[in-house]
């Protein structure tokens, strides 16, 4: 099965829900606890730090990660 891409903006990612489609140790729902500004306001946004629901730790990724649905879906499922 392809992997189809999620357009996303990132300045818009902060609160959203995600869930992974691969779990690991009990670890499936997430939610964007923040969106790290770059150190130049003149660079793209590049990493977010994601919040897993179940254990509460927290794990800091590229955004663009999100976008591939066979890893990652938006909200909640």
């Amino acid at each position: 099965m392809d992997a189809t891409i999620t357009r996303l903006n990132p300045r818009k990612l902060l609160h959203s829900k995600w869930t992974a489609v691969t779990p690991v140790r009990r670890e499936k729902h997430f939610l964007v606890t923040a969106v790290l500004e770059p150190d130049s306001p003149t660079l793209p946004i590049e990493f977010v730090d994601l919040e897993a629901v179940h254990s509460r730790k927290t794990r800091r990724m590229r955004w663009r990660e999100l976008t591939d649905t066979a890893s990652w879906l938006q909200g909640w499922r």
